[in-house]
Parts: structure tokens; C-alpha cells; sequence
């Protein structure tokens, strides 16, 4: 698995899972439940994880769509 995108706003995990589900690239979000630890504040930031040989794919689908991976 690799690191695709990492943020704080749980928007945009949710809206690029999403889009990758409809092109058939299966997206893991991690960090999902670190807010127990933080105290649901958001600090920490969640990462979606592809497979490798989906990274090349999914980071053309995030360009297209305007979601920027900050990589």
C-alpha cells in the first residue's frame, strides 16, 4: 500500500474514496479513529492508501478532479 493523500478534513478523504471507487481502485483510509486519541479536534491528519500499482491511476484521477495530494 501506498500513502495517495493525507489531510485533516475528512471531506475529502470521503469524496476521493469515492471517485476512485467509481474508476475501480480500491482506497483504504487510514487514521480514521485516531480522534480518540486527539479528542476529536482534528489535528492529526488521516492518509488514503492505494495499492502501488493503482498510485500511478489514482493520482491522475485526484489531478483531474482538482484535489491536491501536496506529494
Amino acid at each position: 500500500m501506498k500513502e495517495l493523500l493525507r489531510t485533516n478534513d475528512p471531506t475529502i478523504i470521503a469524496y476521493a474514496s469515492a471517485l476512485l471507487q467509481g474508476e475501480g481502485i480500491a482506497a483504504f483510509p487510514m487514521d480514521v479513529h485516531m480522534s480518540v486519541l486527539e479528542g476529536s479536534i482534528g489535528i492529526l491528519p488521516r492518509r488514503l492508501m492505494v495499492r502501488e500499482q493503482d498510485l500511478f491511476m489514482a493520482r491522475a484521477v485526484m489531478k483531474d478532479n482538482g484535489i491536491p495530494l501536496g506529494l
